[in-house]
């Protein structure tokens, strides 16, 4: 398959999953089974060209932030969205001194899959007939900070499928926890991909091949766009909806990827680790799967 099919593929599978409640790293390691495994930092900045691209989709926010800021409910909200993103950050900090990697096999994400599948499920038949508010509480700001900490240690989790999880087990509406879920995540993806880009830039890996930053932007534009139409479908669709289709969706995804597994698929790093080195080859291939 020539890359920049690969590419624009990956570019498509993270702009759609970014902030839907699916998991988008679960989805790229998915993909990763047939796809060529890219380099971190290609992940990172695609991620963020999904993330900035759903700024112009919350005008009346913005705006309140750049003109209303005196305001004692816009100063309210915005120290909410600061309280879970900074509960995030310490938590990912402590996370990183401690050496903590994150999972890259295609087990843990089926099982978060299905984890999160259920949740939603049960979630919504408990809720119906509840009456649920549209303030964010001290309370809900502080769990959907530790709920993003449970994603970021959990590949498959969904870091929006966690926060809106959280949000309407404590009171909130559908249409305020996605906007508060995402809202909260666009610092944190932002803040979290621009410390990552940085430090593979100060310190790239040793054995890396040079950046294809043709590539790297080809898929940053196309995750852009396909994140923007997939944010603003999803803002209208929880007007009127439910998210049990999406619970459905994880469960359905993962019995495929149960079925994977079963059947002896891994993503291509997986496979290359696992092949015979070669003696000349042997250091080579442990410095790549370390």
């Amino acid at each position: 398959m020539p890359i920049w099919i690969a590419v624009i593929v990956l570019g498509i599978i993270e702009g759609i999953t970014e902030f839907l409640p699916v998991s988008s790293t679960g989805h790229l390691l998915i993909a990763e089974c047939w796809l060529p495994r890219q380099s971190d930092l290609f992940n990172i900045v695609i991620q963020c060209g999904a993330v900035l691209a759903v700024l112009p989709l919350f005008p009346e926010r913005l705006r309140q932030f750049a003109f209303e800021w005196r305001k004692k409910a816009t100063q309210d909200y915005a120290l909410k969205i600061i309280l879970a993103f900074v509960l995030t950050g310490i938590g990912g900090l402590i996370m990183e001194k401690k050496g903590f990697k994150l999972p890259e096999r295609l087990q843990p994400v089926a099982v978060a899959l299905l984890a999160g599948g259920i949740a939603f499920i049960v979630l919504e038949q408990w809720l119906r007939g509840r009456a649920l508010g549209n303030e964010v509480t001290w309370t809900i700001a502080v769990a959907v900070g530790l709920g993003q900490l449970l994603a970021a240690a959990f590949p498959g989790t969904s870091r929006s499928g966690a926060s809106i999880i959280l949000c309407l087990l404590l009171g909130l509406n559908r249409p305020a926890a996605t906007e508060y879920s995402f809202l909260v995540g666009i610092p944190t993806m932002l803040a979290a991909g621009g410390w990552k880009i940085f430090q593979a830039v100060r310190h790239p890996p040793v054995e890396a091949a040079p950046e294809n930053w043709g590539m790297v932007l080809l898929a940053f534009v196309v995750a852009s766009i396909v994140s923007f139409i997939a944010v603003k479908w999803l803002l209208r669709y929880v007007q009127t909806h439910t998210f049990v289709a999406f619970g459905w969706y994880r469960i359905g995804l993962a019995a495929a990827v149960g079925v994977l597994l079963f059947l002896g698929y891994t993503r291509q790093d997986e496979k290359q680790d696992r092949a015979p080195a070669p003696q000349a080859q042997v250091v080579h291939a442990a410095g790549a799967a370390s």
